[in-house]
C-alpha cells in the first residue's frame, strides 16, 4: 500500500464515490429492491424488533377475527338447534339401518 501515490489513492476514492452515485441511482430506478441484496451481499433482510412486534400483533388480530372474537364477519359458526340435530340423527340412523337390512339380505 506504500507504493500508491497521493495521486492514485485521491483516483481511488473518485472512482469509489461515482460507484456508490451508481449504485443509489441503480437503487432508485429498481425501487429499492435490489439494493439492499447488492450492498448487503447475503440476500437477507434485516427486521427491527418493532416491526416484528407490528407484524405479531397483526396476525394475533386476524386470527382472533378468524375464531369469532370479531364479529359477525370473523368467521363465527352457526349453531344447530337440538330440534334440527336429532332430525339429521333420525335420518342417519334410518340409512344405516337401511344400509345393515340390505347387506342381510345378500348374503
Amino acid at each position: 500500500m506504500s507504493s500508491v501515490s497521493a495521486e492514485q489513492l485521491r483516483r481511488a476514492a473518485a472512482i469509489k464515490d461515482q460507484i456508490e452515485a451508481l449504485e443509489n441511482e441503480l437503487g432508485k430506478i429498481l425501487g429499492g429492491a435490489e439494493e439492499s441484496v447488492s450492498a448487503s451481499g447475503s440476500g437477507k433482510r434485516v427486521m427491527s424488533a418493532s416491526a416484528r412486534a407490528r407484524i405479531a400483533a397483526a396476525q394475533k388480530a386476524r386470527w382472533a377475527k378468524v375464531k369469532g372474537n370479531g364479529g359477525a364477519s370473523g368467521g363465527s359458526r352457526r349453531k344447530m338447534s337440538p330440534a334440527a340435530r336429532a332430525k339429521i340423527a333420525a335420518a342417519a340412523k334410518a340409512r344405516w339401518a337401511k344400509a345393515k337390512a340390505a347387506g342381510r339380505k345378500s348374503l
